[in-house]
């Protein structure tokens, strides 16, 4: 699963938000279907440099792309998966994006609703905004805070004084 960050987490709601507002959305079209969407919030890559970079190559789609992926290849497109990498997600992660498959992020769907279409706008944002509270979830259960108590307080906890009425 990805590596949980800020700018991570940040770019999937972006990206849900995004396409929950109308942007364009098109799961054959390697710039604007799911993953060329996202490819989009953590690039500076527009979706038709994306589907360029895609078509430059002819793997066909995001699943193919991944399995021919070579970090050394200098390809644009090896050059955008990387970038996506770097961000935090793995290769597992884009292939489960693209067919909305991920078991650990359907999981926390109503059992109503975890059945997505990978072709589906609403399906689409669904499965992100979930897998940007899980990451969330992850990195807030790391996080480990100083305890602020103070010394009198840690003494009166360890010998509570009764209280006659």
């Amino acid at each position: 699963m990805a590596r949980p960050n800020p700018d991570l987490i940040a770019a999937l709601r972006r990206t849900a938000q995004n396409l929950q507002k109308g942007a364009p959305y098109q799961w054959g079209h390697m710039g604007s279907c799911n993953c060329g969407n996202l490819a989009q919030e953590l690039t500076t890559l527009t979706k038709a440099e994306i589907h360029a970079h895609a078509l430059a190559v002819g793997r066909g789609d995001w699943n193919e792309q991944l399995n021919d992926y070579c970090p050394t290849s200098g390809l644009p497109i090896d050059l955008l998966i990387a970038e996506m990498m770097n961000a935090g997600l793995t290769s597992d992660d884009l292939k489960n994006l693209e067919k909305l498959s991920d078991r650990r992020i359907l999981e926390r769907l109503p059992s109503e609703k975890r059945y997505l279409r990978h072709n589906f706008r609403d399906d689409v944002v669904l499965y992100l905004s979930t897998w940007a509270q899980l990451l969330e979830d992850q990195l807030l259960s790391e996080i480990t805070l100083p305890d602020f108590t103070t010394k009198k307080e840690k003494a009166q906890a360890k010998s509570p004084s009764l209280i006659l009425s």
